[in-house]
């Protein structure tokens, strides 16, 4: 059993932490097996279907990942990552389908806002982050500045104001594409506004 969990192990590890149910029906455990090793506590459930390390605690943005494959890590969240905010938001906040089930969002940690998004949304301005050998999709700093934009009254004025300071001064930053995005989401007027007076 001792060289069993440790193939367990070293499968967690290669996933951030996290496996599927069928993952570990991959890798020979019956259902009654996956039971004894959550009552010994070398595995966790996150909810149906998906299962933590106890020796290898994922990220919460590998669970999200894991967990939530279609999900993009959206507004504050992609703030607090790119550095344009100090502010670490109350809950992990996530784009998402908004014909997906809401029901499928219901976990208890991490704690997850999902904001439902038009499909043909969801995929503008994504880029591949990896954590811990995982792809995790969040929004580049363009396109987060526009839901910035976009959701200016959702947010603190300190944390909008600091956001498009913060923009302005990344030499990352890709102001073609902001104009771009800006343009998709009907927002052309006020990225002139805030951005365009300063460029």
């Amino acid at each position: 059993m001792i060289k069993r969990i440790e193939n367990i192990n070293n499968e967690f590890k290669k996933n951030g932490g996290v496996l599927k149910t069928s993952e570990l029906k991959n890798l020979g455990l019956s259902s009654r097996q996956i039971n004894k090793l959550m009552e010994e506590v070398v595995i966790s459930k996150i909810k149906y279907g998906f299962y933590e390390s106890t020796e290898y605690p994922p990220k919460e943005e590998v669970i999200i990942a894991r967990v939530f494959p279609k999900a993009v890590i959206f507004l504050e969240s992609a703030l607090m990552h790119y550095s344009y905010t100090d502010r670490i938001p109350s809950a992990w906040q996530i784009a998402v389908d908004k014909h997906s089930k809401t029901s499928q969002y219901d976990i208890d940690y991490p704690i997850i806002e999902p904001y439902y998004h038009e499909s043909k949304f969801i995929n503008i301005g994504v880029n591949i982050v990896q954590v811990e050998g995982v792809d995790i999709r969040i929004y580049d700093r363009d396109r987060t500045i526009c839901d910035t934009l976009r959701y200016e009254k959702k947010l603190e004025q300190e944390v909008f104001t600091n956001a498009i300071k913060r923009y302005l001064t990344d030499p990352k930053k890709n102001v073609r594409k902001l104009f771009e995005y800006a343009g998709e989401f009907n927002i052309m007027s006020k990225v002139q506004i805030y951005i365009g007076m300063w460029l």
